[in-house]
């Protein structure tokens, strides 16, 4: 079935009005749960899952929205739904990140 563009849609929005951005926080949230934690329940992994899960429906959405772009021949709007995304992701980053662990030194005698 070809769908017509419609460029009014959200850049979450694919042509048949699927949101990108929920699939990819879902799967996102998914892989990043259980990966590499003895407590998942905890506090700290579940906010390490929350930053990846929003990252990654960021970067779908953003991806999915430049290759309709692309699709279309519209190269600056490819190019700035790439930029969005990516900027998107650092600032999901900076927000949600752990803090900063203060690192031991360590003295050899």
């Amino acid at each position: 079935m070809n769908y017509p563009f419609q460029p009014c849609l959200p850049a979450v929005m694919t042509a048949r009005g699927e949101s990108s951005f929920m699939k990819g926080f879902v799967a996102s949230a998914c892989i990043s749960s259980f990966q590499g934690v003895a407590h998942p329940a905890s506090k700290a992994n579940l906010k390490r899952a929350l930053r990846h899960s929003l990252q990654g429906g960021t970067a779908l959405a953003a991806g999915t929205r430049a290759a309709m772009a692309l699709r279309h021949r519209d190269y600056p709007g490819a190019l700035l739904a790439a930029t969005a995304g990516a900027v998107g992701v650092l600032l999901i980053e900076n927000l949600l990140r752990d803090p900063a662990q203060p690192q031991k030194e360590e003295h050899h005698e």
